[in-house]
């Protein structure tokens, strides 16, 4: 079956596609709801995806977790707006959508770029949110070094499109595994990278490069915290991780193995099983 009947398949059964205006932008977002629903899950992807990378995630929950995976604006089917990024501006754009819909106190499960803008959102609201699940993500802002390579990024894109940038990025996030067994994975994150404008793609970007250092945010965290990350992940050090780890009081931190940068796509079965089960044990 073709990734995409495979997700309209799913996104037809289980899963509503709504959109809500949020400041200054309109949000699309997928939920999944129930009447047994007393928890809410808010997913947040990575740069420069967009939520149906979720979809795994969504289906999996328990019933008593209502699940929602949102696009960051200028991402999948969320629009621009101003069109100038930061993670001050997604980070408050997250808190103005849960206002908005009046969720209450959620859950955030932010991966690599999502982890950046929960963190950011958790300093900024930190009554909002009753657990974090961090994957594949730190809190610690780019060397000079790492805001020089998204610089030279960004030229190239400008010279030569999203195409070249999307076989070039798939192939430093996922383990060798993933791209060897599971081309449906590597091909929707192809689709998901294409589906950006290269003015949103070159402005994420920028954003990256500019964010500011969250790690005075890990010590107050004083909600449940679960750290994943694939074993196998190049972009995301495993020293990274424990220096997060070191800072969080209630913390549990699980290596995924045979997996690279998004292990939710690559292992969702183990990945789905950690969420679950700090969900019951933490939350519910």
């Amino acid at each position: 079956m073709k990734i995409s009947n495979y997700l309209q398949f799913n996104e037809k059964v289980t899963l509503k596609r709504k959109t809500v205006r949020v400041r200054d932008i309109s949000i699309s977002y997928l939920l999944q709801d129930n009447p047994l629903s007393e928890s809410t899950i808010i997913f947040i992807h990575g740069f420069p995806f967009n939520k149906n990378m979720w979809i795994g995630q969504l289906e999996a929950l328990p019933p008593e977790v209502r699940g929602i995976a949102m696009d960051v604006r200028g991402h999948g089917n969320t629009t621009s707006g101003h069109g100038f990024f930061n993670m001050d501006v997604f980070a408050k754009d997250l808190i103005a959508f849960i206002e908005t819909l009046k969720l209450g106190k959620v859950v955030l499960c932010g991966i690599s770029m999502g982890g950046y803008i929960a963190l950011r959102a958790f300093g900024l609201r930190s009554d909002l949110f009753s657990g974090i699940v961090l994957s594949d993500t730190h809190a610690f802002a780019d060397t000079d070094a790492g805001k020089i390579k998204r610089f030279a990024t960004i030229e190239s894109v400008l010279k030569h499109g999203k195409r070249i940038y999307a076989i070039g990025f798939v192939s430093n996030i996922f383990s060798k595994k993933s791209i060897d067994e599971k081309p449906e994975i590597v091909e929707l994150i192809k689709s998901s990278i294409r589906r950006n404008t290269e003015t949103s793609i070159c402005a994420t970007l920028l954003a990256l490069a500019s964010r500011t250092d969250t790690t005075a945010v890990l010590k107050e965290m004083h909600v449940p915290v679960l750290i994943l990350r694939g074993e196998e992940d190049s972009i995301v050090s495993l020293e990274q991780v424990k220096s997060m780890e070191e800072l969080i009081p209630d913390v549990k931190h699980i290596e995924i193995p045979d997996c690279g940068h998004l292990p939710n796509l690559e292992n969702p079965v183990r990945f789905n099983g950690e969420i679950r089960n700090f969900l019951i044990s933490k939350i519910l």
